[in-house]
């Protein structure tokens, strides 16, 4: 189908919903678009998806929109925005890892770039030939040389920040992983505030942007990237206190909460098994002070995504000021599920180095100066009822919330929840259709680029479908050797060290989306043929095995070594050459000792 405008296919869609969007089929102007993508948060930590934590101008959306309670995206942070940016695999994208987790070997590749490649095209490069305003302002993470970052990529204009996070009260990089923070603005070096908060700096930004091109009449795509709840964990006192002693009860008693919730709220199905992960521990033999610390951290994981929520809501009033509310697709979402690694348990020298960094006593903690981490056990319950977290290819690190929204298209069935398979490729296609712009299949101004693969969604957000994806049509990823194959309502799946036992498990994710009941041994012949759709889809997208004895902590640490700490030693000559002989000794130690 050949969609050359908004008219032409709202009056297609009208054929599926006619009385709802007859009224609607002579609309001329294209409608704006917002993406909202916050950054590991996971799958209930969302009010509308059963989370206590205050959200409601997401709710809000949630009750004009719909949400999306079988959606899936990648482990992590790059790999998911490389798939929104461009509806194609990560692996065919350039970050088949990324640039903090992928081992030496790999780097460079065909896929392993680590940056957004140049065969690719973004949504944005797509809307802008058709005459779309594009922005972008927060967290970008696809590539940091002039010519892989926004500006570069399709927008007209961007405030990005390069890495995978970064200080939420000043220009200060996670001093763990980077030695500086590459904050850029339109390709050049950001001037940022002496002191700022990150989701207000982003949704100023997005509101400046917004209005300087208001004057043209064109719409506009605007990419709004939180940093929040990315470590370090961080909000203003005020929101901490809100849910002061909220936590105190554990982990445990959290996730059945939520688990109740999601089920009365209807994005889970009823009787769904709860799975305890023995990541998490055991809150009643933990210490008054440990429990008083993870309580805490907890209070300023839910105070950071409470002011997130606000800013969106200022976003939105700023936009309803201006007319332009009613004529925007909003679209929320979260990059991966929650983070459940905490620096203090990574060993004595990342505790001893955090600890010089940062102020981690426990009255600081989510206050300026602190890197505070939600850590595991509160991150089961983030993505309640789910199994596993961020970086994983379980539920919990896959499964996240998403909501659709056009307050003024009638045919958007407000408050309904579409519980069919979706996937982050399928967005940039979605967005593209509702616009009324032709998506590229392999074309876009005179070369070859990778096609995309995405589904249309548009038929589960008017009610015409339940689901898009075909049943016998197969679905793979892989990061870091965490591996998938969705087909229909299966998952076959596989998670190396620390995170399982790099075995195949098959679920299937509508009935158990908590992954409780593996199904490998009562059906083999799905278990195996499922496998070899993935040993296909492996070999299509020349996916890399992993080197033995790789683990994505490890080398997140092993790369930190590398890029950050070797450097600082060198600067301290000749004292650091005993250091830095120390320090390759652990990396060569670490990089050839057995797996676990």
């Amino acid at each position: 189908m050949n969609l050359k405008g908004p008219a032409t296919l709202l009056t297609a869609l009208a054929l599926l919903s006619p009385s709802t969007l007859g009224a609607q089929a002579a609309q001329s102007k294209r409608p704006n678009i917002v993406i909202l993508l916050a950054d590991d948060w996971g799958f209930s930590d969302v009010g509308a998806f059963g989370g206590e934590i205050a959200t409601p101008n997401i709710d809000a959306l949630a009750a004009k929109g719909v949400r999306f309670s079988n959606f899936h995206v990648a482990g992590s942070c790059s790999p998911t925005r490389a798939m929104l940016q461009t509806g194609v695999i990560n692996h065919r994208a350039g970050l088949g890892n990324m640039p903090e987790t992928i081992p030496p070997e790999h780097l460079g590749k065909p896929g392993y770039e680590t940056h957004l490649n140049n065969r690719v095209v973004t949504i944005a490069e797509q809307l802008r030939a058709v005459g779309y305003r594009t922005y972008l302002s927060g967290k970008w993470h696809l590539g940091h040389t002039p010519n892989t970052l926004p500006t570069a990529r399709g927008y007209d204009h961007a405030l990005a920040l390069a890495q995978s996070g970064a200080d939420n009260f000043e220009d200060k990089p996670n001093l763990l992983i980077y030695d500086k923070t590459e904050w850029t603005e339109d390709g050049k070096p950001a001037k940022l505030p002496k002191r700022f908060y990150s989701s207000t700096l982003i949704v100023d930004k997005m509101i400046g942007y917004i209005d300087r091109g208001k004057a043209s009449g064109k719409p506009f795509l605007a990419s709004v990237n939180f940093i929040a709840n990315h470590i370090p964990v961080q909000a203003r006192d005020a929101d901490i206190a809100a849910y002061a002693g909220r936590y105190n009860a554990g982990w445990t008693v959290l996730r059945n909460e939520r688990r109740a919730a999601a089920i009365a709220k209807g994005v889970m199905p009823a009787g769904v098994p709860t799975v305890t992960m023995n990541t998490s521990g055991d809150w009643s033999k933990l210490s008054a002070q440990q429990q008083r610390q993870r309580a805490g951290a907890m209070a300023a994981y839910a105070g950071m995504g409470t002011a997130m929520d606000r800013e969106i809501g200022r976003l939105i009033a700023h936009l309803k000021a201006i007319g332009a509310y009613d004529n925007t697709i909003f679209v929320f979402l979260s990059d991966n599920g929650a983070e459940a690694t905490d620096p203090m348990n990574m060993g004595a020298f990342t505790r001893w180095n955090a600890n010089q960094e940062y102020d981690q006593s426990i009255a600081q903690q989510g206050r300026p100066g602190s890197l505070t981490a939600q850590g595991a056990g509160f991150a089961s319950a983030s993505v309640s009822p789910l199994r596993g977290y961020k970086f994983t290819a379980s539920e919990g690190g896959l499964r996240v919330p998403m909501i659709m929204a056009w307050p003024g298209n009638p045919a958007i069935k407000g408050g309904s929840v579409a519980a069919g398979f979706a996937h982050v490729t399928d967005m940039p296609l979605t967005l593209l259709m509702l616009a009324g712009v032709a998506p590229q299949q392999g074309s876009f101004s005179g070369r070859r680029v990778e096609p995309m693969i995405g589904a249309d969604l548009t038929p589960m957000l008017t009610g015409a479908a339940s689901s898009v994806h075909s049943p016998d049509k197969p679905l793979g990823y892989e990061l870091s050797g965490n591996a998938v194959l969705f087909k229909g309502d299966y998952k076959l799946v596989k998670n190396l060290p620390p995170y399982g036992d790099g075995r195949w498990r098959l679920y299937n994710i509508t009935t158990d989306p908590g992954e409780a009941h593996n199904l490998s041994g009562s059906e083999p012949e799905r278990f195996v043929a499922m496998q070899k759709d993935y040993a296909a889809f492996a070999k299509a997208n020349k996916v890399l095995p992993m080197p033995e004895g790789y683990t994505a902590p490890d080398q997140i640490f092993e790369n930190a070594l590398r890029n950050l700490l070797i450097p600082r030693l060198l600067r301290l000559w000749p004292m650091g050459v005993l250091l830095l002989m120390t320090a390759a000794a652990v990396i060569w130690w670490r990089r050839r000792r057995t797996p676990r």
